[in-house]
């Protein structure tokens, strides 16, 4: 069973407590984290890439010259591809690059990601952030407490919390989510990832752990 450090409010630390098996089972699959990540990219792609080909350039009807006997090389169009104003050649055209990945193995992804970072006691649980306006030097100085600063940090919230959103959502190496959005990518993108204690309270053998040393 994984445990991770726990910090309170304040920024002292509190005792470790043992995260949930159903999701920190230990098992790391690689294969999967790969497929994952080449998805999500994927994902990202606009797609928009276009270019003309010889068919969609105007002019270029008439023969530029005869067939035969003027000693140069024979032509069809001023609008091939070889001709300067002409058309592309194997030209881009606009498509989705859209990629899914199948439910189950979607879950084993996400479990296998957290895993990798458990295994190296990089994850942390914190209690629940609470803003009264956004605002990013408080949530600079309480990573600062945890000693987080400068490290790439995912914050995954109890729920969506939009002031906490706010005051990340400036700041380049940190990544606020509600628990249950995060993808892979961001998950192995982030140094450490930072989970409210209370997103984890509704999981399965989540209560048990709660105050393990």
């Amino acid at each position: 069973m994984f445990k991770a450090a726990y910090y309170k409010n304040d920024g002292k630390k509190g005792k470790a407590r043992a995260l949930p098996e159903s999701i920190f089972d230990g098992v790391v699959n690689e294969p999967v984290l790969h497929q994952a990540v080449k998805v999500y990219l994927a994902n990202q792609r606009q797609g928009t890439a276009s270019a003309k080909n010889r068919a969609a350039v105007r002019g270029g009807s008439r023969k530029p010259w005869r067939q035969k006997g003027t000693g140069r090389a024979r032509q069809g169009t001023i609008r091939a591809a070889q001709w300067a104003g002409g058309g592309r050649a194997f030209p881009p055209i606009p498509h989705s690059w859209r990629q899914k990945l199948p439910r189950k193995v979607r879950a084993l992804a996400r479990r296998s990601a957290f895993n990798a970072r458990a295994e190296g006691e990089r994850v942390l649980l914190i209690d629940g952030l609470s803003m009264e306006a956004p605002k990013t030097a408080d949530l600079r100085d309480y990573l600062a407490q945890i000693d987080l600063a400068g490290k790439k940090v995912l914050i995954l919230t109890d729920g969506t919390k939009e002031n906490v959103y706010l005051s990340g959502r400036n700041m380049p190496h940190v990544e606020v989510q509600a628990f249950g959005t995060e993808s892979v990518y961001e998950i192995l993108w982030a140094d450490v990832v930072v989970i409210e204690r209370e997103a984890l309270d509704s999981l399965p053998a989540a209560a048990a752990g709660g105050d393990d040393a």
